[in-house]
């Protein structure tokens, strides 16, 4: 994979997890499933890349005064052991299974999303 391509990917995804507040995840695992990855692979890659990124929208929202820590360590503890027993799933889960529920969850957000008010 060409590096420059990947920073123009990341830079998007940057971009698109700083305005929604999607971290990344939702733009970055079908990205990569897209270029051929492994789900397990595409999932832990994300990982990684949501951390640096996750990191720096932080500090920029911590600076404007968006970020509510208190709620955000309550759900991160949660987060926590949930990551810890759904990273194990992952290794039971079909890559081809893993893709198809992944765009229904994305379709039913994006059709969520569309009807709100």
């Amino acid at each position: 994979m060409n590096p420059l391509v990947m920073i123009i990917l990341g830079l998007c995804v940057g971009i698109l997890s700083g305005l929604s507040g999607l971290g990344g995840g939702f733009i970055m695992v079908p990205l990569l499933l897209f270029l051929g990855f492994a789900a397990e692979r595409a999932v832990g890659t994300s990982f990684m890349v949501i951390l640096i990124i996750s990191t720096s929208a932080l500090l920029a929202h911590g600076k404007m005064n968006h970020v509510d820590y208190r709620l955000g360590i309550f759900l991160g503890l949660g987060g926590i052991i949930g990551a810890q027993i759904g990273s194990r799933l992952m290794q039971y889960i079909p890559t081809a299974t893993f893709k198809q529920a992944f765009a229904v969850i994305l379709v039913l957000l994006a059709i969520r999303m569309f009807f709100q008010k």
